[in-house]
């Protein structure tokens, strides 16, 4: 199946799911006849070139032609645990977040240590836990990376916390049985080619075009995760109901056969004194505007649809998205 047959489906998936609220959305409508609230929006993403921040970009896009008095900034971080952060210290508005590390932080477990007042927008999209090693190496498990190096990505990041419970589910224990190091995308791939690491692990839509770049020069294989997932639900409690097995669909990179591993939500965060026009403006955007938010490399799963928007877990929706949402319905 081709990159533009799945894309086509995918778009044509989310008009679908979406067109109920769009015929209802007339009374929406009026919140535009004022070119609704103004303000600065700062969203925080991710690591440049991942899909954080293509999402993140696009967003931003779409809320400026729909909502022009409002002005965005897309802030590159280092993803979840950094977003969080940024919203905590007041240095951005809303961010994206893997919904596991988003309920640690609203309960206060770690990597955080108290509660952190959270509010959210919807559920957006389906992450894709990625553990990559190279082709020519005999590493078929996570077991395997005993006595090997691996990158778990930036330290702040959702999927590094993720990727520290994934080993010791695996019975590995950072640090002692693998070598773990914290690397940059573009860093952890330079590492890759040259040999300075086995296996590096990256969270996010597939296929993601850091991994595309290696798919030839060395060459890589997907390990197969979702086997560990009943042991990392028990491990971590409440913040791993939010994990599921998904399947990573053969050719999504280069001779790289189907895998099946572990998913995760993304959220859309803001604090809780988000203004509320501003919150119903970013619903409306997530509604009314889905199939112009699915970034141009994406393959898998997207969750911009109205039967999923609302299901943020523990994590309770913002006054003003369930404003919209109501109003949206009709």
């Amino acid at each position: 199946m081709t990159v533009p047959t799945r894309r086509t489906a995918l778009r044509a998936a989310l008009g679908a799911a979406c067109t109920g609220l769009i015929a209802a959305a007339g009374a929406a409508d009026a919140r535009h006849a004022d070119r609704g609230p103004q303000g600065r929006l700062r969203i925080a993403t991710g690591e440049s070139g991942n899909f954080y921040a293509a999402f993140g970009q696009l967003l931003a896009d779409q809320v400026k032609a729909a909502y022009p008095r409002l002005s965005c900034e897309v802030i590159n971080s280092e993803a979840s645990v950094a977003n969080i952060r940024l919203l905590q210290e007041g240095r951005a508005e809303v961010a994206l977040a893997l919904a596991d590390i988003a309920w640690a932080a609203y309960g206060g477990s770690a990597p955080f240590g108290r509660p952190v007042p959270l509010r959210a927008i919807g559920r957006v999209y389906e992450n894709y836990l990625q553990l990559a090693v190279r082709a020519d190496t005999p590493i078929r498990t996570v077991a395997d990376l005993a006595g090997r190096t691996v990158s778990l990505g930036a330290p702040a990041s959702g999927g590094a916390v993720l990727g520290d419970r994934l080993l010791r589910a695996a019975g590995l224990t950072p640090g002692a049985d693998v070598r773990v190091r914290h690397l940059l995308l573009p860093q952890a791939a330079q590492a890759m080619r040259g040999g300075a690491i086995d296996a590096l692990l990256v969270s996010g839509g597939i296929p993601l075009p850091t991994l595309s770049g290696l798919d030839t020069r060395p060459g890589i294989r997907l390990l197969p995760l979702a086997g560990l997932l009943p042991r990392l639900r028990t491990d971590t409690g409440d913040s791993g109901s939010g994990l599921e097995a998904v399947t990573v669909p053969a050719g999504a990179y280069r001779g790289a056969p189907e895998v099946t591993t572990i998913g995760v939500a993304n959220l859309l965060l803001c604090r809780p004194d988000l203004p509320a026009p501003v919150a119903a403006a970013l619903t409306d955007v997530l509604v009314r505007r889905a199939t112009h938010l699915v970034p141009t490399t994406a393959l898998g799963t997207q969750f911009l649809d109205a039967r999923s928007l609302i299901s943020t877990g523990v994590v309770p929706l913002h006054p003003g998205a369930v404003v919209a949402y109501r109003e949206l319905h009709g």
